[in-house]
This record gives C-alpha cells, structure tokens and sequence, in this order.
C-alpha cells in the first residue's frame, strides 16, 4: 500500500492542497491524530507536489485534531531551485492551524557517500519479544504496527529503576510501503523512550519532530534505535536512529515532548 492509501490522503481541486481524514486508526491512544501521521501525510503532500523527493522535514504541533475531523494541508513551495526545493504545509481545520510543517526536497549527484553512526547490538526481530499493547492502543495507529521489543522493558516491568537513555524496537508497517513518510512514523517514538529512561509508565505528546532521511533503503522491519538526551521541567528531549535490518542508516528523527505519565498508571495510584 502506497502511502496515499495508508493515510488516506486525497488531492483537493487546488494541486497544492490536500485533505487528510482523521479517523481512528490515524490516532495515538489518546484519541488524537498521530504526530508521526501528521509529518508523515505531510511530506507525502510535499513530495507529490514539489516532485522531489526529501531530504528533511520538521514539524511543530500546535493543537490536536480529533475524529471525525479532516485535516486541510496547505502546500507553498517557497523557493524551487535547480537541485533543491524549499517548502511548507500547514494542517489545519475548521482554520484552526494544527501543525506546520517545514522542509528541504532535491537530489544531488555527489561522488563521496559514508556512515558514522553505529547500530546497537540487539537480537533480530525474529528473536525480539512482541510489544503488548495498552486497551487504549486498540484500533489506533499503534494497531497498525507490528512491533517487537529489541531492548527494551515490557509494560509489565514498569515502574523500575531509570535506564541509561539507550531503548530500541524493531517496527515493521504491514500495509505502507518503505517511504519517507514510513521513516516519519517509525520517528515519532521518544515518546517511548522517554518512560523506558524514567522506569515508568510513563510518555507524552510530541512538540515537534524533525525527520532527517539518508538512504532509501529496502527492508521489511525498522529499528528504532531510541537515545533520550534528559527529561527536565515536564519535558523530554531525545533522538531516534532509523535503521534497516541489514544495518544500513535510513535517517535520523529527533524530538522534544510534554511527559505525562500513562492514564492507567495515575489511575492505579489514585485508587
């Protein structure tokens, strides 16, 4: 499935706009529309319009979209040069400015390519242990994943002690085809991390993500490679290394977001 078809994202009679149904399986477990969704329908938009394909994007989250709404995304092309484009899309409904979305598309030939970052060693999905899923996941855009724990703590074993910042799992999109709009997706769990760093049932909601892609690259599951940077003042900060099973670096995503602890952890400490 293209990712047309997965966000379910359609073209408005102006070329340059776009329409994105919120529904259900586009939300995270708090009933809102997935930030990684957003970014992701975004560069979709972005690519589609512009012709060129990305290079990085980021997106800032100002107000929450929720079922049954529908996202109108805005696409300007500020400045198209020879090689690179520079541009914008703005989600908004009911004209209410949800996100906004800014990004570089464009190839260049160059003759020298390298890879500094390095993979964690982590067992391979095959022998990684599924992910459960919270009663709020259900039917959300979580549900759509498969994703396998490579190092990282089960629910279950949460509260514990703090972790050294280091988490990752494997994720793996069924039914969306490896795209810079996949990367964005698979980008939008510092989340995660965040309360895997605390050693609490524990996450939040995202301020902004920056997708940074490297390499188009084919491969069935995603690891995400999670190193939360420091939580401080109701915020976490932290980075996301994306990475295909055969080792090559797919792209980098980094985050700040607003920790909250999970619904059913403070309502077990208030019973």
């Amino acid at each position: 499935m293209d990712a047309l078809a997965f966000f379910g994202l359609t073209r408005a009679d102006d070329e340059r706009a776009w329409q994105l149904p919120v529904v259900r399986q586009l939300c995270s477990g708090m009933g809102t529309l997935f930030g990684g969704v957003g970014l992701g329908a975004s560069i979709e938009a972005l690519e589609r319009t512009t012709g060129r394909p990305l290079v990085w994007a980021t997106a800032q989250y100002l107000s929450f979209a929720r079922p049954p709404s529908v996202v109108e995304i805005a696409i300007t092309e500020i400045v198209r040069g020879h090689r690179v484009s520079q541009a914008r899309a703005v989600g908004s409904v009911d004209g209410e400015e949800i996100f906004t979305v800014t990004a570089a598309l464009g190839q260049r030939d160059f003759p020298m390519t390298g890879s500094w970052a390095v993979r964690p060693d982590v067992p391979d999905p095959e022998h990684s242990p599924p992910r459960p899923l919270l009663d709020r996941h259900r039917g959300s855009i979580q549900d759509r994943l498969e994703m396998r724990l490579a190092s990282a703590r089960p629910i279950d074993e949460l509260p514990g002690p703090p972790g050294d910042g280091r988490s990752s799992l494997w994720v793996r999109l069924p039914s969306l085809e490896m795209s810079a709009a996949a990367l964005a997706i698979v980008g939008d769990f510092v989340p995660f991390g965040v309360g895997q760093s605390l050693g609490q049932r524990a996450g939040g909601n995202s301020l902004d993500n920056t997708l940074r892609v490297v390499k188009r690259h084919p491969t069935e599951w995603i690891l995400a490679d999670v190193r939360v940077h420091a939580v401080a003042d109701g915020f976490g900060h932290g980075l996301i290394h994306l990475w295909a099973e055969d080792g090559v670096l797919l792209g980098t995503a980094s985050q700040s977001a607003i920790v909250r602890f999970h619904r059913e952890a403070e309502e077990g400490e208030r019973a």
